[in-house]
Formats: structure tokens, sequence, C-alpha cells
């Protein structure tokens, strides 16, 4: 149980931050909302990227049915990430509004 709960709040820093640097870089401020469908596709399946590329029916097709088999557990902890990135997106918007001009 601590692991669960040390997982949730693992994933959600995680993701703020490479969220929050993206943005700070990129200054696409929910670039890495619309990435991270694709970083959980990487996470749960068990596929190289570049059969992504060689072989995409059949790769994807794998992809979703693992996806489909994650447990909820899993689903929360994945979840927690995606709410990082969606409050670094809040945060850099918060800190544009602010005044701060290097984000």
């Amino acid at each position: 149980m601590i692991q669960f709960v040390v997982s949730i709040i693992l994933f959600f820093i995680i993701f703020f931050g490479l969220a929050f640097i993206l943005n700070m870089l990129l200054r696409r401020t929910w670039l890495m909302a619309f990435i991270y469908p694709f970083i959980v596709l990487m996470i749960v399946d068990d596929i190289s990227t570049a059969e992504y590329f060689t072989a995409p029916g059949e790769s994807f097709a794998t992809a979703f049915s693992g996806l489909a088999e994650i447990t909820i557990a899993d689903v929360s902890i994945l979840v927690a990430g995606f709410a990082g990135t969606i409050v670094s997106g809040f945060v850099i918007k918060f800190l544009r509004k602010s005044g701060y001009q290097m984000f």
C-alpha cells in the first residue's frame, strides 16, 4: 500500500517536472498533455519503439490490447501523472500572468 501511494506521488512529481521544463523550453503550455497518451502506451506495452514504425498496425493493436489489461492501481498511477501535466500547465499560465517572462 505504501508503494502505491509513493508511486502516485512520484508519477505526479515526475510528469509535473517534465511538463514544466517542456513548457519553459518550447513555450507550448499544453504540449505535454497531448504527448502523455503516447508516453502511457510506451510505459504499458512490451514493444520496441522501432516496431511502431516498422509494423504499425500490429504494434498498435498489441499496445491497445495491453492497455485494456492494466489494473485499477496502474490506471490511478497513470492518471496521477496526467494530473501532474495538467497542473503544470495551470502553474505555467499563472506564472505568465504574474509577469514572469521566462515562462
